[in-house]
């Protein structure tokens, strides 16, 4: 019975693929919710790292975040449950892919972005101490070299716009959340997620097609 659902599983999930759906994210990182080949490779060593709760299926559950938390912590790297390059490293023993379509500024910049996630939010916060929203843009990007206006309405007039369906890993992404027009600002990871410091729960990558964020949606705009 076992071998009859993990197969119908596996089945499922590429039957998905073939229909459109991403296969995982964007090359930078691996998170809940993410599957195919290279998740299955991914749970299947965590299982070999002695973390038994993990099943081999293509599917990033919140068991296989769990173990990776937990993974990330015996190995002294930020504990955030996202496969990033560096848990990547250490867990499979190899580089992680680049993503060929990113430009290298843009997966830096994603990559800095990560080593905040559950940094609490703190309104007006600038540092790793805690974070507003563009108080957390301004600084990934300023870690990598590139100069942005503190607040997210002003940072909504810098770079160039970009239209929804031609969005790239490291545009920022702007919300109508406090008031009308960009109060809320993120970065764009790929596969319709984004980054950003959450008022509820820090920092942490959302998905564009959350109901709350899709109808909140306002914008974006490329600096790289």
């Amino acid at each position: 019975m076992r071998a009859v659902v993990r197969v119908f599983l596996i089945l499922t999930v590429f039957i998905g693929m073939t229909h459109g759906e991403p296969a995982w994210a964007s090359g930078f990182y691996y998170s809940e919710g993410d599957k195919g080949a290279e998740v299955a490779v991914i749970n299947s060593k965590l299982r070999q790292a002695g973390f038994r709760t993990v099943t081999e299926e293509p599917l990033f559950t919140a068991k296989t975040a769990a173990a990776v938390k937990a993974f990330q912590k015996k190995n002294k790297l930020t504990a955030n449950g996202v496969v990033e390059q560096k848990t990547y490293q250490a867990l499979l023993g190899k580089s992680m892919p680049e993503d060929k379509t990113a430009a290298p500024l843009a997966q830096a910049v994603i990559n800095t972005a990560f080593e905040y996630i559950g940094v609490p939010y703190r309104y007006g916060g600038t540092t790793p101490k805690g974070f507003d929203c563009s108080g957390f843009v301004q600084y990934v990007y300023a870690r990598n070299g590139i100069k942005l206006p503190r607040t997210a309405d002003i940072q909504y007039k810098s770079g160039a716009a970009v239209a929804r369906g031609k969005l790239r890993a490291g545009d920022m992404v702007f919300f109508s959340t406090t008031e009308r027009g960009a109060s809320h600002s993120g970065i764009y990871l790929g596969d319709n997620k984004f980054i950003n410091a959450s008022s509820s729960r820090g920092i942490v990558i959302c998905s564009m097609s959350d109901p709350y964020w899709q109808k909140r949606y306002w914008g974006a705009r490329r600096i790289i």
